[in-house]
């Protein structure tokens, strides 16, 4: 049956992020059941703001290490080894950075466990002693989903070089569902511990689904251990710039959290749930077209076919676009009512609500900065190049701590959206100028054509979105949350087909090409004796 599924082809851009977005849109939607569930058992109280800011530690060990070791360079060396068949090297690199990374991250996992009293402070200087101590003890449980998750990283990392998104897209499902069973079954046993013992228990499912995978792709553990492997010392070597990038990224994100908790009770429960939500969009389309076309990128920079490379960063970020557009409009007009449906139950009230959704609505204002800069990182890691985005993300650091300091003081927590928005589309704007100095053109021309008759056609989105939210009110009470829900449904519904019916009759050939595509598959499945070849990345 696995290996079945691992046969699902993923030959070009669009059929990989296809299926990765599918089950990125599966993944948030058990996510947001996981949010409601502890929004409604906790409310913004203090217990989410220990079980969030106790994640700061684990994640921040988690992304500069192993992330660190892998996105930079350990997909573009499997790729290689891979895709010429030289199956053996590929596998002896899997285990010789599975082996570094496991006793790395564990050494690493300890040393945090032990000092997690010292540095809680650190992260939450406005929590009282106990509700720190409390972030210490959650933090020590955490860090032990961490070790599971260090090395099922290793494992995405080579079924995404295989081009085997199936099982790698399963696996935050299975995280989530821990999580889950963590609140709905361990927290009554064990208290606010049992959400901690519920990320463990996702750790280990995470794992367990992407170790089926490569083992069933044929990879067999070796108990190597060799620093002085060529590859290893590429992976090392390009490692300090990628762990500098991720660190400004996370202490980025940290230093919100720092201000958050200074602000008033439940602002980091808020400032996650809202980040959460403006996450949902990325991940689901900017997230996976990164996937899918990093191993592409990886080839055509290896071949150095400078022409092949550029189209298709340009029809990545172009086809990409298609869907972020009107996600941008949907989710700054129903915010409230997305907020309310997600997270506004039981415990969480309607004043809370509104101050995560205003959060959310600043957020999304930097959708497509956010997106695109997934794509431009992508893009500078096949090149070699991983300083330029280290860079790009030091300036944009700074600039978000500089604006969420002041605007934090006059908004609260709302400010602290408004703040990340502005540095995103600074990162994305300096990533940009400096990518296009190395390849001299983005294909810009065609993107700014693409991008003008999508965001025409998100307009008329617009104001069918708001229009349809007024009319709907008339009929439908808001005092419920089906109310709500159905609010919100029908206005995006409304909005998302007038931007389908707009950008077909303005001619996007992004929509013609969807369209196409859809058109292919259809009579793909019930033509099934035809050999229909669909590559939407021409």
């Amino acid at each position: 049956m696995i290996k079945r599924l691992l046969k699902v082809s993923t030959n070009t851009i669009t059929s990989a992020a296809v299926i990765v977005a599918s089950f990125s849109i599966l993944s948030r939607g058990v996510g947001f059941i996981r949010d409601r569930i502890l929004a409604g058992a906790f409310g913004a109280s203090d217990a989410l703001d220990i079980y969030f800011t106790a994640f700061r530690v684990p994640d921040l060990f988690y992304q500069l290490l192993v992330v660190g070791a892998l996105s930079a360079s350990f997909i573009p060396l499997f790729t290689k080894y891979y895709s010429k068949k030289q199956y053996d090297d590929a596998w002896f690199l899997t285990s010789n950075l599975l082996n570094i990374i496991a006793i790395g991250f564990g050494a690493l996992s300890i040393f945090g466990a032990i000092f997690a009293p010292a540095l809680v402070p650190l992260i939450a200087p406005g929590f009282t002693p106990e509700k720190q101590m409390a972030v210490a003890t959650l933090t020590r449980v955490m860090l032990i989903s961490q070790v599971f998750l260090s090395v099922s990283m290793v494992f995405g990392s080579a079924l995404q070089g295989a081009r085997h998104f199936l099982l790698y897209s399963l696996a935050p499902i299975f995280y989530n569902i821990g999580i889950i069973l963590g609140a709905v079954v361990l927290v009554p046993l064990l208290g606010l511990i049992g959400l901690a013992w519920g990320v463990v228990l996702g750790g280990f499912m995470h794992f367990a689904i992407q170790g089926i995978g490569v083992y069933s792709l044929g990879y067999k553990y070796k108990p190597v251990f060799n620093f002085k492997s060529p590859d290893v010392k590429y992976t090392l070597k390009h490692m300090p710039p990628r762990v500098l990038g991720l660190a400004v990224n996370q202490v980025n994100f940290l230093a919100m959290t720092v201000i958050a908790s200074l602000l008033a009770t439940g602002s980091v429960t808020m400032l996650q749930f809202a980040y959460n939500l403006n996450f949902f969009p990325i991940g689901v389309f900017a997230v996976s077209y990164a996937i899918a076309v990093f191993p592409t990128l990886c080839e055509q920079a290896e071949q150095e076919d400078q022409d092949a490379f550029v189209r298709s960063f340009s029809t990545t970020v172009r086809q990409m676009m298609l869907f972020i557009a009107p996600a941008t409009v949907i989710f700054i007009l129903l915010r409230a009512q997305i907020v309310r449906v997600v997270v506004g139950a039981g415990a969480f009230d309607w004043p809370a609500t509104i101050l995560t959704a205003d959060t959310l609505g600043w957020f999304v204002v930097s959708l497509f900065a956010q997106s695109i800069v997934f794509i431009l990182v992508r893009a500078f890691f096949a090149k070699d190049d991983t300083m330029t985005p280290f860079l790009g993300g030091l300036i944009a650091a700074a600039i978000n701590v500089i604006a969420a300091l002041s605007l934090s003081k006059i908004y609260g927590v709302i400010g602290l959206g408004m703040a990340y928005s502005i540095s995103a589309i600074v990162q994305m704007v300096l990533l940009w100028t400096l990518l296009r100095r190395k390849t001299k053109t983005l294909d810009e021309r065609k993107i700014a054509k693409s991008f003008a008759i999508l965001f025409a056609a998100a307009a008329f989105c617009a104001l069918a979105t708001q229009g349809m939210k007024s009319v709907v009110v008339r009929f439908i009470s808001l005092d419920t949350f089906l109310g709500v829900l159905a609010q919100g449904l029908i206005a995006g519904s409304v909005g998302f087909a007038v931007f389908v019916s707009a950008a077909f009759l303005l001619k996007s050939p992004e929509m013609y090409e969807f369209l196409r595509g859809l058109k292919r598959r259809f009579w793909k499945r019930v033509k099934p004796e035809e050999q229909i070849v669909t590559n939407l990345t021409s």
